[in-house]
């Protein structure tokens, strides 16, 4: 047999296996509610190829190579107990199991590594709660999408309602019309699954979801419990209210708290997940998830913070364009912002460097910030620049991000890539909140430099839905548990 023959032998092999993981992981997720991770990425809906891609990728961050027939033991070893609602990354039970000398089966340190979501300490799956969008633009349908893709088991989050106003002159085809741009994305591609519409009552059906579409000039014209809606997160998505005044327009029967796309202004708490959401008062009821680059920079600057002190920084936004600005020239409030999006670079201005103040108020260091906005649909970079407290090399800055990025509370917001080749368009689709680029990144001394890339729409909304989870209670516990 040549070694063409021993490859694809070996390939069609672990195809097997993977197909063997997607109904383990399908069941675990309907009836248990545990959600299956490979460092931090979802295996569940996904095919036997993104299956496998996804252990591929594992060598850009570990090191080494992630195989199925590695994890499918802990996978296998999963159904075995009596768990409760989780998050279990098998990647992680695999990569710590290597580590342990005490010579445990596979079965043994599953059981120990995942105990605190098994027997009597398993938490119990909780009632859904309702989620009404105010608005249905980029932002909303990528969250509307995330939020039908974590139904599963039926006890998180369920959509409910989108908030809209009507469509012009064509009223009559405006349900169709919100419904066609759920089911197709220039960027995010088709959405996975089945969409289908009942115009008399003004319904969207969408993987078996319900979701009622509201039509109001105003927050004041609508009252959710008329459509049996209760104690609902609402999620705005407009960014025309961004301060608590404005927000409590939205506090109406049937809505408990109001979550904000946008950063909020006043005392407005700015959330970015994984960072400051703990820090979330129980009877807090108006909160915004920042902006996209904030949630960005956050986690990075919070992670060399703690390790190495930052004394001072610089943030450079090269940013996407948004609906913000015009296709062609034209009148624009806001300076440049008139000019061609899809023609020009655009300097203006960003309140990242601002809103970090509020997400990391122990952060003692003048943080400046600018942006670009350039003539791509998607995905931007943040180039951080940072006096650091103390001297270090760029080998050990790599190692330090890279296990960030892996195994500490932050690992589901920093990714880490060291491809020599990547560009902006291979990071579509993130779910972190920033990608460090190993190959870009600069030190010298006490000077480092970051180049994170962000799905600035689909990474964001990401962001939003984990805020959301936490503070409605069904952002479940994860396991192994990260490192501190």
């Amino acid at each position: 047999m040549t070694v063409n023959d021993d490859s694809f032998t070996n390939w069609k092999h672990r195809e097997e296996i993977a197909e063997s993981m997607i109904p383990i992981i399908g069941k675990l997720h309907r009836e248990r509610d545990v959600t299956v991770l490979l460092h931090s990425r979802s295996l569940v809906n996904k095919s036997v190829v993104s299956i496998l891609k996804t252990h591929r990728f594992a060598r850009q961050i570990a090191g080494v190579e992630l195989s199925v027939t590695e994890t499918l033991p802990y996978l296998r070893a999963l159904t075995t107990l009596d768990l409760g609602p989780a998050q279990i990354d098998i990647g992680m039970l695999a990569a710590t199991h290597r580590d342990d000398d005490r010579g445990l089966t596979v079965e043994a340190f599953t059981a120990e590594a995942v105990a605190g979501a098994t027997g009597a300490n398993k938490i119990e799956s909780r009632e859904g709660r309702d989620v009404v969008l105010y608005g249905f633009g980029r932002i909303g349908r990528l969250v509307a999408r995330l939020l039908i893709e974590k139904a599963g088991s039926g006890n998180g989050l369920r959509l409910r309602a989108v908030v809209v106003r009507r469509g012009g002159e064509r009223a009559a085809d405006d349900l169709v019309k919100r419904a066609s741009l759920l089911r197709r994305d220039s960027i995010h591609g088709q959405f996975q699954g089945t969409i289908t519409v009942d115009e008399a009552s003004s319904l969207i059906f969408a993987n078996g979801n319900a979701i009622k579409v509201i039509y109001a000039n105003d927050p004041s014209e609508v009252d959710y419990t008329a459509y049996g809606i209760k104690d609902a997160v609402l999620i705005d998505n407009t960014g025309i209210w961004r301060d608590r005044e404005g927000l409590s327009q939205h506090l109406r029967p049937g809505i408990d708290k109001v979550v904000l796309t946008a950063p909020g202004k006043g005392d407005v708490p700015n959330i970015v997940h994984g960072v400051n959401h703990d820090m979330i008062k129980p009877d807090e009821r108006i909160l915004s998830c920042a902006s996209c680059t904030t949630n960005a920079i956050v986690p990075p600057l919070k992670a060399m913070a703690d390790e190495y002190g930052v004394l001072r920084g610089h943030v450079e936004t090269v940013h996407s364009f948004t609906n913000d600005q015009n296709l062609l020239d034209n009148y624009h409030k806001a300076d440049r912002r008139g000019r061609s999006a899809p023609l020009n670079m655009v300097i203006t201005e960003t309140g990242a460097a601002s809103a970090v103040a509020k997400a990391l108020p122990d952060l003692d260091a003048p943080i400046t910030g600018s942006s670009i906005r350039v003539p791509v649909p998607d995905v931007s970079i943040a180039i951080l620049s940072l006096r650091l407290g103390r001297e270090t090399t760029r080998g050990e800055v790599l190692d330090y991000l890279r296990n960030v990025s892996l195994t500490s509370p932050l690992k589901r917001q920093i990714d880490f890539t060291t491809a020599p080749d990547a560009v902006s368009s291979d990071f579509m689709g993130s779910r972190h909140a920033s990608i460090v680029d190993a190959g870009a990144t600069k030190v010298d001394g006490d000077n480092a430099i970051l180049y994170l890339w962000y799905d600035n729409e689909f990474g964001y909304s990401c962001q939003v839905v984990r805020v959301v989870q936490h503070v409605t209670g069904v952002e479940y516990p994860t396991y192994p548990a990260p490192a501190v």
